[in-house]
């Protein structure tokens, strides 16, 4: 496939790709320390784009899978939310649309391909098993895996900086990599998590405020039930009752690291079961809607890549490495990170996706909310501003 072929075929799908270098998740912390007057790299240049007046004091929240589809469509269950949607800014995450990737994005300011933490599970090139990047296993120490540094290390230097979530989070080995940096506070409900940033703000610094239920109940359940949009009726009620009571002229950024879609189970192809899709593969890692497929050595990559596209249809794109690489999915890609990953990468289109039994969960295959392909429903996130 040429480059114009597959960005036809993008174009085709309906993708929206990661706007590496302008309003991207990636510049939210630069401009926050532009805000705070951080002397950082490309801060005042975030600042500017994402239009961020300075302050003393800022609290970002980062509603993990809150799509900016997702947040419109639902917006009656957000009162508060919804007064914001009218001076909201969309953002892209990168690819894939997943957790890991975009903290690494959010916390360091680089995508996938310098951080490495290119999915939920990825190829890990020392072993040749999968790691898993959001509970750390089957993967190296940090140090030896993770080469881009926090942002929050750096703004660490000039301000206070402090982080809120869950106690479990804390040395974890996605937090180690993305955000350390400055002191981690424990609290575990949302509304204790509340009121621990308004004290932590009550002298100057920043604040970084976490929440995950959004996510969880999202896959769950998915983000069209009414037990979704239960849970934003509750961070919706709480970031209203956060913005009331910081102090005066503190900055308050809401944003979140991906969307989702609630797939069709029917569309939903396993590999353990498709012996055209399993011939020649070594491992398959990802994400059912961001799949990383590693072939087996000496295998026509081009041969196998047709036989994916003809089996998989309209339901996803399948783009060699070489070629997603060269059109920016990734963003810059380090020598390190090439191998992790896979020598095809398949996006899935609508609510299709590809999933291997072999090594994902029953449960995994059972969730209705997924994410980390390029539709704009799992692409595009609010970045909301109150000052």
């Amino acid at each position: 496939m040429t480059s114009d072929d597959l960005a036809r075929v993008v174009r085709a799908a309906g993708f929206c790709l990661p706007d590496h270098g302008g309003r991207s998740l990636g510049a939210v912390l630069p401009a926050v320390a532009g805000a705070l007057g951080v002397d950082l790299p490309g801060a005042d240049a975030a600042q500017a784009r994402l239009g961020l007046p300075a302050a003393e004091r800022v609290c970002v929240v980062l509603v993990d899978g809150l799509g900016m589809r997702m947040l419109t469509e639902r917006a009656g269950h957000a009162p508060f939310l919804r007064r914001l949607l009218g001076g909201a800014t969309e953002l892209t995450v990168g690819y894939p649309s997943t957790t890991a990737a975009s903290m690494g994005l959010f916390g360091t300011g680089h995508a996938a391909g310098r951080t490495g933490l290119a999915g939920y599970t990825v190829r890990n090139p020392a072993t040749g098993g999968l790691a898993n990047l959001v509970s750390w296993t089957g993967v190296e120490p940090v140090a030896q895996w993770h080469r881009e540094p926090p942002l929050f290390e750096r703004i660490a230097l000039d301000v206070p900086v402090a982080s809120v979530g869950p106690a479990r989070f804390a040395g974890s080995g996605l937090t180690v990599a993305a955000l350390r940096g400055g002191a981690y506070l424990s609290a575990e409900t949302l509304a204790e998590r509340v009121d621990v940033t308004v004290r932590r703000l009550a002298t100057p610094g920043l604040a970084y405020l976490y929440w995950g239920d959004v996510d969880k109940l999202g896959h769950q359940v998915g983000w069209q039930s009414p037990t979704w949009a239960d849970a934003l009726a509750e961070v919706d009620h709480e970031l209203g009752r956060l913005a009331r009571s910081l102090p005066e002229g503190t900055l308050l950024v809401i944003t979140a690291d991906h969307g989702m879609v609630d797939v069709d189970h029917a569309q939903l192809v396993d590999v353990a079961t498709a012996p055209a899709l399993a011939a020649d593969v070594a491992l398959v890692a990802g994400e059912p809607r961001a799949t990383h497929v590693h072939l087996v050595p000496g295998t026509d990559h081009d041969a196998v890549a047709a036989r994916w596209r003809e089996v998989l249809g309209e339901r996803a794109v399948v783009a060699s490495r070489d070629d997603a690489v060269a059109a920016g999915w990734f963003g810059p890609v380090s020598d390190a990170v090439l191998p992790v990953l896979g020598n095809l990468v398949v996006a899935a289109t609508g609510c299709a996706g590809v999933v291997d039994s072999r090594t994902q969960t029953p449960h995994s295959l059972e969730l209705i909310g997924m994410h980390g392909s390029l539709t704009p429903g799992e692409m595009l996130v609010p970045l909301l501003v109150v000052a």
